[in-house]
């Protein structure tokens, strides 16, 4: 899987994000291109974020850094570790699921 951005480690961890939970990196919706994080996309996209609709919770954009399983963004907002290899997630990421995903108002 080829994943762009400050990576500091083979789990996806970047130079913005790098605790034990950080491991997992979004396919950014305007480029279909997996980043670890939304600063890692302003550092080396030419273009903004554009945010997965609620309609589109069905698509595979998550990466599990630690198993390399692609996740669908529903099942990745449910969880709070790797459904296939039951990794711990930061709980924190949530935060800024409203760069990455229009949420609920």
């Amino acid at each position: 899987m080829n994943i762009r951005g400050q990576l500091v480690d083979h789990e996806t961890r970047c130079i913005h994000y790098h605790t034990p939970k950080d491991i997992i990196a979004i396919q950014m919706k305007c480029c279909h291109t997996y980043y670890p994080c939304y600063e890692c996309h302003e550092a080396e996209a030419d273009h903004p974020i554009a945010r997965w609709t609620r309609t589109e919770r069905h698509e595979k954009a998550v990466l599990c850094g630690h198993c390399q399983q692609e996740h669908s963004i529903a099942t990745y907002v449910a969880h709070d570790a790797c459904p296939h290899c039951h990794a711990a997630w930061n709980p924190r990421c949530e935060a800024h699921y409203h760069l990455y995903f229009e949420m609920e108002e």
